[in-house]
């Protein structure tokens, strides 16, 4: 802002100076011989002046040889007979006043206006910047402590990652006591994790810690229109990292300017690549950067140029994981610490009923359930408000206002039971935590699981059993009501693909073996798959799809017979949706086991064949989160709910 005072004053300086000078110009008087008035008065009684012009005090006429002259007239009251007497010829002249500042800022508004706009204008095509040709310097601003009100009191859920930057931290703080052993300060730290773990929250908090001098930019803010503008600003960057150091640098979303080299349409983007390069150099080139630290943030890892990943660039990459439950609850005091809560809140049942959700996920969550409270006029949140929260983040928002036939409402039960009693009878499934037929976001029915420990990788087991529940709903449509309907669709789709990733990721078919089918195209400039090559024989392809139809219809005739032997608790669970629209997991034991003390052991064994814990695959590890089945009639919608069965 003080580059701009100080432009906009020097403007103006600049258009009065001009101003002025312009009108000094045009109100100079013309050169003529000054005479005093006696000798004015002598030259009149002699006849030598031809003809005068009087313009109030001031005379000015010619004497008769054409010369000009001017004088100054006192009051004198005979000077008119005295010159009609003499045979002078006399003229009158209107008195003018010099321009007033208001005048000529009147006369001048126009071109000060157009003169302003160009000025504007030309300011903006240079791409910002305090002065002229400012494009190619850095848009990296500069922290100051009062805005650093962040640190890593306000981090929770991410211990181990905020291990290793507190390390960098007290390197700044106290470098002797690592140089004195050899080691030297990390010259890059690249922070990778999921949208939503925390990465740009990280680097808030190394600001409000570090106590030195800390830069942030975007990845975005270094490639504009103009060709070499990108190289220029990393090298402005740095310039003034140097003048700070030692200081910190914060690269956000670097993946839009350190994506793998001579990838793209036609050998890539220049510019874009001119910019890497010149970040690489400044990284670790010849030139020493000695006491500037980079640290760069991006959930795309796997686009990043191998070279900007090397130690001596980024020596460091800290995950930000997705949080476990601990995590979770650690999260949620941070973020409950501003909201009254009421004495039934439980925040250690909130987390363990949230998982597979991130730190932005939780901090939505607890505003969602400030508003509902507020919207019902509470003065505290209650337990009740962040249950309902968690169904509209998981489930989507309810739409009671739909119009639904009676017919489709009582498929819609049926099919919602059929998923529910099938999840409930087979034993290694996730429990049941709520079904509901009331619509919601885009589906018409939901049935929610939610696992009770953390889950990191999947047995065969588990996985045909979540098949089976899959295709539950269409088998009790079929059982009962005699025909299929639209809203198994998603189901099927969802079998499918974990019965093709069975076969051909994990290999975990007996009859083709641990082999790995189809290979992955893997363009970086898009950032993502787009497709995926045959590196198998026709013959293959037909032994994969034959294996697939076999799992998929194995486990929908498995859900088929338990529900024929099951045929009364499918009914009362349809009933009871019927008449109360959603079920919770007590609800829904209730019906299938009844209420007493021995059913309620066998419900109790049914949940613990869920615990038992999978032996190690060598799969592709992830977190297990919250499942929904979901029925969405037949208008062809998508499937309901942020979170699916598997994440890779």
């Amino acid at each position: 802002m003080n580059h701009l005072y100080k432009n906009i004053a020097m403007w103006l300086i600049i258009i009065a100076t001009v101003v002025l000078m312009f009108n000094l110009i045009s109100y100079k008087q013309p050169t003529a011989n000054k005479i005093s008035f006696t000798d004015f008065i002598a030259s009149v009684e002699e006849g030598s002046i031809s003809e005068v012009t009087i313009q109030g005090n001031d005379i000015s006429g010619k004497f008769e040889g054409e010369k000009p002259f001017v004088t100054y007239s006192p009051q004198y009251p005979d000077l008119i007979n005295k010159l009609r007497s003499s045979g002078v010829r006399i003229t009158a002249a209107p008195v003018v006043d010099s321009p007033s500042w208001g005048t000529i800022f009147v006369s001048w508004f126009p071109m000060i206006l157009l003169i302003g706009v160009w000025v504007f204008f030309m300011r903006q095509m240079q791409g910002g910047g305090g002065k002229a040709m400012s494009f190619g310097k850095s848009k990296a601003k500069l922290l100051t402590e009062e805005q650093h009100k962040i640190t890593f009191a306000d981090v929770a859920g991410i211990e181990e990652a905020k291990d290793e930057l507190e390390e960098i931290v007290e390197f700044l703080r106290d470098p002797k006591k690592f140089t004195k052993l050899g080691g030297r300060i990390p010259k890059g730290v690249l922070l990778v994790g999921a949208p939503g773990t925390g990465k740009t929250l990280l680097a808030k908090a190394i600001a409000g810690e570090a106590g030195v001098p800390f830069f942030t930019i975007s990845g975005s803010d270094f490639v504009e229109m103009f060709v070499g503008v990108g190289a220029s600003r990393v090298r402005d960057l740095f310039m003034q990292g140097k003048k700070n150091a030692p200081c910190l640098i914060f690269i956000d979303e670097i993946d839009a300017v350190g994506r793998h080299r001579g990838a793209g349409l036609g050998g890539g983007h220049d510019e874009r690549e001119q910019t890497l390069n010149q970040l690489l150099v400044e990284m670790d080139g010849f030139e020493s950067n000695e006491g500037v630290i980079i640290i760069a943030a991006t959930n795309r890892p796997d686009v990043l140029d191998p070279a900007l990943l090397r130690p001596g660039r980024f020596d460091r990459n800290v995950v930000v994981s997705k949080p476990d439950v601990k995590g979770r609850e650690a999260i949620l005091k941070v973020h409950v610490s501003k909201s009254p809560l009421s004495d039934d809140v439980k925040l250690d049942e909130i987390a363990r009923g949230t998982p597979g959700f991130s730190g932005a996920d939780l901090a939505n969550l607890v505003n969602e359930a400030a508003l509902m409270a507020a919207r019902k006029g509470k003065d505290k949140i209650e337990q009740e408000e962040f249950d309902s929260a968690k169904d509209k983040l998981l489930m989507g928002t309810e739409r009671r206002s739909m119009v639904i036939t009676d017919d489709e409402k009582k498929n819609t039960a049926y099919h919602e039971a059929g998923h529910t009693l099938v999840a409930r009878l087979i034993p290694n499934t996730d429990p049941i935590h709520k079904v509901s037929i009331i619509p919601r976001g885009m589906a018409l029915g939901v049935t929610q699981q939610l696992p009770i420990d953390e889950r990191h990788t999947y047995n065969t087991e588990y996985l045909l059993n979540n098949v089976a529940v899959l295709m539950g709903g269409r088998a009790a449509e079929e059982i009962v009501l005699k025909h299929m309907t639209t809203g198994a669709g998603n189901d099927i789709e969802r079998a499918t693909e974990i019965a093709r990733k069975m076969i051909c990721e994990w290999g975990m078919s007996e009859k083709l073996g641990p082999l790995s089918f189809g290979k992955k195209d893997e363009q970086v400039f898009l950032g993502r798959d787009i497709g995926q090559s045959r590196d198998f024989s026709e013959e293959t392809a037909i032994a994969i799809d034959a294996e697939m139809k076999e799992i998929v219809t194995g486990n929908y005739n498995r859900a088929y017979k338990l529900l024929e032997e099951h045929l009364d608790e499918l009914h009362g669970l349809a009933e009871a949706l019927l008449e109360k629209e959603s079920l919770d997991g007590a609800e829904i034991d209730a019906i299938i086991f009844g209420n007493t003390e021995d059913n309620a052991g066998e419900a109790s064994e049914a949940s613990e064949a869920a615990k038992v814990s999978e032996p190690d695959r060598p799969d592709k590890p992830a977190k297990t989160p919250a499942k929904e089945s979901d029925d969405k009639g037949d208008k062809g919608r998508g499937h309901t709910g942020k979170l699916g069965y598997i994440v890779d």
